[in-house]
């Protein structure tokens, strides 16, 4: 898609705050609780940043989920009707070579399927 297409997206200034609860039930799955308040104190403070779709997706490893997905097509939809969209909230596991995504994984993939060279917004620590 142009690069028009990824100036479409639309981005709140802040994470929204649901997303930290969200994120600190997956990081609890990975690491320790006392390491995921560090990183959740971390994460409040940090500025947004922006990478590419296409660039965060090969970081993470991860597969990208299809539109068949619920939460990503509600996303898409948001997307399409100019509703902003929260920051991803992103951990760098440099032990591993690769970047966690704590929060932001369906809206990453409704975006990529969107323009994957879009830039998104997150913070990463």
């Amino acid at each position: 898609m142009t690069e028009s297409k990824s100036r479409d997206i639309k981005w709140f200034s802040e994470v929204e705050e649901h997303n930290y609860p969200a994120a600190e039930s997956y990081l609890r799955i990975i690491y320790a609780d006392e390491r995921v308040a560090e990183m959740l104190a971390k994460l409040r403070v940090a500025d947004i940043v922006e990478f590419k779709a296409k660039d965060i997706f090969r970081a993470s490893q991860l597969s990208l989920l299809g539109v068949s997905n619920s939460h990503v097509e509600k996303n898409q939809q948001k997307i399409k009707k100019g509703i902003s969209l929260s920051p991803l909230l992103l951990v760098r596991d440099e032990r591993n070579g690769r970047v966690v995504i704590a929060d932001g994984y369906h809206r990453l993939c409704a975006i990529y399927g969107f323009d994957e060279d879009a830039l998104i917004h997150c913070k990463i620590i």
